[in-house]
């Protein structure tokens, strides 16, 4: 099923029957994505009386509970609720779904111990208009879908790349990584600060969402995404963003 898209005066040919699924899938037990120190997510049934809610065990019905944090165990998206004193919903935060986008791949740069993505890499490759931005880092392998990433040191953006996209109008930042931050800095989370602009006027509208996983046949350039959020009222909720390719390009 195709679809016309209007952004800015333009309009973009989508197939809405060809989805680009990016998100990580969230599976009960240690196979599962992890990350902040936190236990493997559980799904479990809930017992009903003295029964399990299992179909095989009995009951009339599946009746799960889950148990798992949004931020440690797959795809979420944040709001600036994530960093600040004052409680946000990311919920309340966006209020449409579809935004033009573009893949970049990237390969982290050594800077002492670290792994880092800076400002240059990303002006050298960045160029026309879009309000969202999709990070896939090198090496890029399926291990992305299990690794336990606590105490890791994972790659992270430099403070002067996450103000760079905000400089550039992008309110959707996508990483495949735990976190823009680095895993231990002291509270500082300055790349989180500078998207959200903790400096100036706060960026309400703009989320960032970690735990992607973009695989390789999926190549780099303009796609629309279309953002998917599970309505939590909290400061992240689990999602589902979903590249489509544009006609034409």
């Amino acid at each position: 099923m195709k679809t016309i898209i209007q952004y800015q005066e333009e309009e973009y040919r989508i197939n809405l029957s060809e989805p680009l699924d990016i998100s990580i899938p969230l599976r009960s037990g240690a196979s599962n994505v992890n990350a902040w120190y936190t236990e493997p997510p559980r799904i479990e049934a809930h017992n009903i009386g003295a029964r399990p809610g299992l179909v095989s065990e009995g009951a009339a019905v599946n009746f799960n509970d889950i148990w798992f944090n949004p931020h440690a165990h797959g795809t979420h998206t944040e709001c600036v609720g994530h960093i600040s004193r004052e409680v946000y919903s990311v919920n309340r935060r966006i209020s449409r779904y579809f935004f033009k986008a573009l893949l970049l791949t990237v390969v982290p740069e050594k800077d002492g111990e670290d792994l880092v993505i800076t400002a240059s890499q990303l002006e050298s490759s960045f160029t026309g208009n879009y309000e969202a931005l999709v990070l896939r880092t090198l090496p890029n392998t399926s291990e992305k879908l299990s690794r336990q990433y606590s105490n890791t040191n994972p790659p992270y953006l430099l403070e002067e790349a996450a103000g760079f996209l905000a400089s550039k109008g992008i309110d959707h930042l996508l990483v495949d990584l735990p976190s823009v931050d680095k895993e231990k800095d002291d509270g500082l989370l300055l790349a989180h600060k500078a998207f959200w602009n903790f400096g100036g006027p706060l960026r309400m509208e703009a989320t960032i969402t970690e735990f992607i996983y973009v695989p390789d046949a999926i190549e780099d350039g303009t796609y629309f995404l279309e953002l998917q959020l599970a309505p939590f009222e909290n400061d992240a909720s689990p999602s589902r963003p979903v590249l489509y390719k544009i006609a034409g390009t």
